[in-house]
């Protein structure tokens, strides 16, 4: 993410526009000026902007484990690492005088339009603070007047009115500046009232909206566009209730179609589908942990198994971090005389990829392909499966090292769908296959279709539908499933083969906890 950031401010530059600008130094007044007398304007010209930034934000569940309520810690970790990212001035400033920006009403470039309201009333109160002055400067100081005691009265009380305005403006930027937004959620959370506080979540809601508003204002005043990105972990060792709170906190901050957050959650679903469906947030879901993280994520990745390289390298690695230099020669060695073919070029790859996966696209959207027939019709799977071909396509390019040696595009694309509508199915047929090359390994199932071996093994997966049935439940049409293998797209066990290895949008747990069933049941 970092080089794409890179490589899109190049590209930028490269355009002719404006450098981008930073609230630090010299920029730091120049916000300051902007957010107290401007309004930001988002014109065509910034929505086509290419270059962004990524603010990282790592959230460590475990970290918060202890409090009452996990998802808060959540919040107060996004709120600290913005107001540390921007500095506390701005944002401070930002709660009493700034303003969201709005929409260009054409196609102008202005990007700043200035608050007359705001510089009118500012006018006015200095020009009545001046004339209060005056008289009572008049009342106290020239001859003849200072006896004139409604004068000094006068003078006083419009000077204090005017004043006063401009010393509360001074004093809400202060108690901002001091007290950030962290403590303020803190303070909610620890008050003893907390469970009975029927606003407190409108309150978090008011903090996160303030929050998204500055962000925008910043995408305007930086000329490129932010996005948080939050990487959570350790949730898969939390109590089952603070994991379903920090699933609610995830739906609150992303509940604004606008909402500039990207989170990344890292969990083992073996692990967090008992804790969901131990909580009450899974009502109306069937009790389906599975269901529920469906809806929840928009583009899984399950990483797959390690190959041999990535092995060696995993093993080197973990043996370099010793203090012995001979293990250290020993690994390089061993890596040399493996033989293993070198990696291609990740970027020669990526851009052979395109025309792959705009084919790919193509073979969806033509009404006359059969595999568009096999789409569902929720629109959060057929967003998982438009997120998930590129990265699969991405992924054989890498590994065969060109566009020779890969399954055509239509098959990857095919093989998307199929993990998507049928998880189950598709997990029991990967499984019989892994069991049946290791019991039998000079057996040769190459060749054989996967739906043979699915009919050979169904008996089995219906004697085990009752400890599966939550997975069961995430499968499609069978019929639909039988006219996929069986007709429209036969794969064979040597294709899945080559397809499992590049496979991120099938939960790989779902088929461990095949293996063990089976295995159970074979004692």
């Amino acid at each position: 993410m970092r080089e794409e950031m890179s490589r899109r401010e190049a590209a930028e530059l490269l355009r002719g526009h404006r450098k981008p600008r930073s609230p630090s130094g010299w920029g730091l007044l120049e916000a300051l000026w902007l957010l107290a007398f401007y309004e930001p304007v988002v014109t065509e010209g910034h929505l086509r902007r290419k270059n962004l930034e990524f603010i990282f934000i790592r959230f460590s569940a475990w970290e918060f484990a202890g409090c009452d309520k996990l998802w808060a810690g959540l919040v107060t970790t996004l709120c600290h690492h913005v107001r540390r990212h921007f500095g506390a001035l701005p944002l401070s400033v930002f709660h009493v005088l700034g303003s969201r920006p709005r929409f260009a009403s054409g196609f102008g470039q202005r990007e700043w339009i200035l608050k007359k309201g705001t510089c009118l009333r500012l006018w006015g109160l200095l020009l009545v603070l001046g004339a209060g002055l005056g008289i009572l400067l008049a009342a106290l100081l020239v001859p003849g007047i200072k006896e004139h005691r409604v004068l000094k009265v006068l003078g006083s009380a419009v000077a204090s009115l005017s004043g006063s305005s401009l010393v509360l403006g001074a004093l809400s930027i202060l108690k901002n500046l001091v007290v950030s937004e962290k403590k303020k959620i803190e303070r909610l959370t620890n008050s003893d009232r907390f469970a009975g506080q029927l606003g407190f979540m409108s309150k978090i809601r008011a903090e996160v909206e303030v929050l998204v508003d500055f962000l925008a204002f910043m995408e305007v005043f930086e000329r490129r566009r932010l996005r948080v990105v939050l990487e959570i972990t350790g949730l898969d060792i939390c109590y089952p209730e603070k994991v379903a709170g920090v699933f609610n906190a995830m739906a609150t901050l992303l509940s604004d179609a606008n909402a500039p957050f990207i989170f990344l959650l890292a969990v083992d679903p073996s692990v967090i589908v008992p804790c969901l469906e131990q909580t009450g947030c899974m009502r109306g879901l069937a009790d389906n942990g599975y269901l529920y993280l469906n809806r929840a994520v928009s583009l899984p990745f399950s990483i797959p198994e390690m190959g041999a390289r990535s092995r060696l390298r995993s093993v080197e690695a973990a043996i370099q971090t010793r203090e012995d230099l001979l293990y250290r020669i020993i690994t390089r060695n061993v890596a040399k005389t493996s033989g293993a073919p070198a990696a291609p070029s990740w970027k020669q790859a990526d851009s052979e990829a395109v025309g792959w996966i705009h084919e790919a696209f193509r073979c969806l959207h033509d009404g006359s392909d059969v595999l568009a027939r096999y789409l569902p019709e929720n629109g959060a799977s057929v967003r998982r499966i438009v997120n998930t071909i590129p990265i699969t396509l991405r992924l054989l390019l890498h590994r065969s090292g060109g566009a020779a040696g890969i399954p055509d595009p239509r098959a990857a694309a095919a093989w998307v769908v199929l993990a998507d509508r049928w998880p189950c199915r598709l997990s029991w047929t990967l499984q019989c296959l892994e069991d049946a090359g290791q019991s039998i390994p000079e057996l040769d199932l190459g060749g054989k279709s996967l739906w043979s071996i699915f009919q050979e093994n169904i008996g089995e997966l219906s004697a085990l539908r009752k400890p599966l049935g939550n997975v069961l439940s995430l499968d499609g049409d069978p019929e639909l499933f039988q006219a996929f293998l069986a007709r429209d797209f036969p794969f064979s066990a040597g294709q899945a083969r080559e397809f499992l290895g590049v496979t991120v949008n099938l939960d790989h747990s779902i088929r461990h906890k095949m293996g063990l069933l089976r295995g159970l049941d074979r004692l």
